[in-house]
């Protein structure tokens, strides 16, 4: 193909049909990595568009009907959704946006577009119901499909095994990561393209599916208020696409780096990247993240240290408040899309560890001090004024502070009928609410709570059995709570 070429282990063929040359242009079909730089599927997109002198056509589609679909998550898509529109009208790219206006409507579009397409290429992410809706996609299409892998540093098929410790995945990492960090996506994959001189011809398309136009797109939280979707999920005050995002990484860097290696588990600092909902919508890409970190740590390879040994601090050969985040955005992070990528019932209570099932079974039966239904727990109306406030910020602004989060996840375990019941209630109330819910690593925290990557604890407790126990008033001792009480608490 072209001079650039997307790595091999980060492509895989979704169907048996072969690319077709006499087809009108290349389909970028945009559904996990919604954004238009550093994107290795998109990269590939543009690949195919050169090797067939054929022009792109990009689209982005909004289903009314996912689980959890709210004024919330719609509003942010959709914001995100303007950016990229209003980016490609400079492109040699067509933008085909399209909104569901009623569950289902889009139903054909993309087998119609498929028809006409060389070649469909579309995101590869593991969780959700997007791999399921990619296999569907796949029986319909009479051309190729691939599915290309943008999510982190680390290609998800590179390991071959599922990992189920932190030191584990940690180590695989320093062993191999190596040879990928010098592999990244194009900053500006659109500008390879030659100039449009006549634009795929789409108007019955058009006629069939109307595109969502840059007027519809000027006011997002408007659009989502009239569409099909659960109105009491209000959007929030963090605002979806890559330009936020971008002001949002350049904040942090500037502001909370340095500090974060001492100060990320302390509510009332707050330096948190905030990252986490623009890298589960896709608006930003870890790449990306990593690529300003590095700038920002005049870093190079040869800083890596020659020594795989799991540890969470020293290899990177960075400052301390960079490697603590790295190890998140990295470790932490893409140890979840292993999970996922290895584990097909990794949002299954049968998913967790067998030390932690037995010990949780033998004390299903103890007496709990609570026990809460949904409603209250919703509405933030236990007798624990943290836990409420924990909530509260949930319900409210679609996050929980970093530390706070594990807390909020360990209560509903003590307050819940059995630890099954707890996971039930920690999905819907974190993939309700929460702007990053919904994603590998947002899994990750819930069944942490139920023991998933930890290990047995002593001593053993009522509930709990062995596995690890928080509690709000130890809690309270550990860290700064003042502000963030009086900002969340309910007076």
């Amino acid at each position: 193909m072209s001079a650039f070429r997307v790595p091999q282990d980060r492509i895989q063929a979704v169907n048996p049909c072969a690319a077709n040359p006499q087809g009108d242009f290349v389909l970028y079909w945009m559904t996990a990595y919604r954004r238009l730089s550093w994107n290795f599927a998109l990269d590939r997109a543009v690949q195919w568009a050169l090797e067939l002198q054929k022009p792109l056509v990009i689209l982005e589609a909004l289903r009314a009907d996912y689980p959890w679909a709210s004024d919330r998550f719609h509003g942010f898509i959709l914001q995100g959704m303007r950016e990229n529109e209003a980016l490609s009208r400079s492109t040699p790219a067509t933008y085909y946006g399209y909104v569901e206006r009623a569950s289902g409507e889009g139903k054909g579009l993309l087998s119609a577009l498929g028809q006409r397409a060389c070649v469909v290429v579309t995101d590869d992410f593991p969780a959700f119901f997007l791999p399921s809706m990619i296999e569907a996609a796949a029986r319909k299409l009479s051309v190729l499909l691939e599915k290309v892998d943008s999510n982190g540093l680390l290609p998800m098929n590179s390991p071959g095994k599922v990992f189920l410790t932190a030191h584990s995945f940690r180590r695989y990492l320093q062993q191999t990561l190596r040879d990928f960090l010098e592999h990244r996506p194009l900053e500006n994959p659109l500008d390879r393209l030659p100039p449009l001189h006549s634009a795929p011809n789409l108007e019955n398309l058009f006629h069939r599916w109307p595109p969502c136009t840059a007027n519809d797109l000027e006011r997002p939280d408007d659009l989502a208020s009239a569409l099909p979707i659960d109105h009491r999920v209000n959007a929030c005050s963090i605002r979806g696409g890559s330009t936020p995002a971008r002001r949002r990484l350049e904040h942090f860097i500037a502001r909370h780096l340095s500090r974060y290696a001492q100060d990320r588990n302390q509510p009332d600092e707050d330096v948190t990247s905030g990252l986490s909902p623009y890298l589960h919508f896709g608006h930003l890409s870890a790449h990306e993240i990593f690529d300003a970190v590095g700038r920002h740590e005049a870093w190079s390879l040869e800083k890596l240290a020659l020594k795989a040994t799991g540890s969470r601090a020293g290899w990177w050969g960075m400052s301390e408040g960079a490697e603590a985040f790295l190890d998140q955005l990295v470790t932490w992070r893409e140890l979840g899309f292993n999970m996922c990528r290895y584990t097909a019932d990794y949002d299954a209570y049968e998913s967790l560890p067998a030390w932690a099932r037995e010990t949780l079974k033998r004390h299903t039966s103890d007496t709990r001090p609570y026990v809460y239904a949904l409603e209250e727990l919703e509405q933030a109306e236990t007798h624990d004024p943290l836990w409420n406030a924990a909530q509260t910020q949930l319900v409210l602004e679609g996050r929980i502070h970093n530390y706070l989060r594990m807390l909020w996840g360990k209560k509903i375990l003590h307050w819940s009928r059995s630890p099954q019941e707890a996971l039930q209630l920690m999905i819907e109330l974190n993939n309700k609410y929460a702007l990053d819910g919904r994603d590998p690593n947002s899994y990750t925290g819930i069944f942490w709570v139920l023991g998933r990557y930890d290990r047995p604890w002593g001593p053993e407790r009522p509930v709990f059995g062995k596995v690890r126990y928080m509690s709000s008033k130890n809690t309270a001792r550990k860290i700064r709570l003042e502000e963030y009480l009086s900002r969340y608490g309910k007076t």
